[in-house]
């Protein structure tokens, strides 16, 4: 946990028996600035690292560009992220300000992608990696969100924390993408709940399995049923609830 994630502030706790001075951690934010080829098309509230990644994953989440091929550079200098891209047509894209990861440039549309079966999990791979949305920022200060990125064989390959669950998304599968790193054979942890906005960002770079420890929301499940994503929410150590596409995950009797 960076020291700059977190500050202390102070409080006055007030209970039925009076008033007790005390202080509490809080995670930090801050706003950054996106520019596309020097043209500012984003306001993003965070947390205070992982800006390159946040602004290339917003890119590719939201379908702005459509691969890292159309990305030719990204530079962070006083609180703005240029990305510099092959080209860019602001057709369909309008100027918002995203808070805590709430708007996205695209919304809902449905692209039309379908993600192609193939790649399957293991329930036992699922369950067994909860364990990594545990986040000790989230833990004392109440204010975090998670997102993990793991392979077929259950290894953590990326991991992100963030004011926003959008943003923690954002910020893996930029981390991810700028490896170089194929999301098909991946799926994605979060901590939060499952609208369609969320669902499409994983849609879009073509990650097949979606797990969530939060619930679902009916346009997310719309849009996993339509992309041939498998949604699996309300996780916990001992079990998932598959709302589509269920058999992308392989349990005891498939074996």
């Amino acid at each position: 946990m960076s020291m700059d994630t977190v500050k202390e502030y102070s409080s006055i706790k007030i209970t039925r028996e009076g008033r007790t001075e005390t202080s509490d951690p809080v995670i930090v934010e801050q706003s950054i600035e996106l520019l596309i080829n020097g043209m500012k098309l984003s306001s993003i509230v965070t947390t205070p690292e992982d800006h390159k990644e946040l602004a290339v994953g917003y890119l590719l989440t939201e379908g702005v560009v459509e691969s890292m091929n159309d990305i030719l550079s990204v530079k962070e200098e006083n609180g703005c992220v240029d990305v510099r891209v092959k080209s860019f047509e602001r057709t369909d894209i309008m100027f918002e300000i995203r808070s805590a990861g709430i708007g996205v440039v695209r919304g809902n549309r449905d692209d039309g992608i379908r993600i192609p079966p193939g790649q399957r999990f293991s329930i036992n791979t699922i369950l067994n990696s909860l364990k990594f949305l545990y986040s000790e920022t989230h833990d004392i200060t109440r204010g975090a969100h998670t997102a993990c990125l793991i392979d077929a064989d259950g290894n953590l390959k990326y991991r992100a924390l963030d004011v926003g669950r959008h943003n923690a998304i954002d910020k893996v599968v930029g981390a991810a993408s700028l490896a170089g790193d194929d999301l098909s054979k991946m799926f994605l942890l979060s901590s939060g709940r499952q609208p369609a906005g969320m669902v499409m960002k994983a849609i879009r770079v073509g990650i097949p399995l979606v797990v969530s420890k939060a619930a679902p929301i009916s346009s997310g499940i719309d849009c996993a049923l339509r992309a041939n994503l498998t949604l699996a929410c309300f996780a916990d150590k001992e079990k998932v609830k598959v709302f589509s596409c269920p058999e992308r995950i392989i349990v005891k009797a498939d074996e």
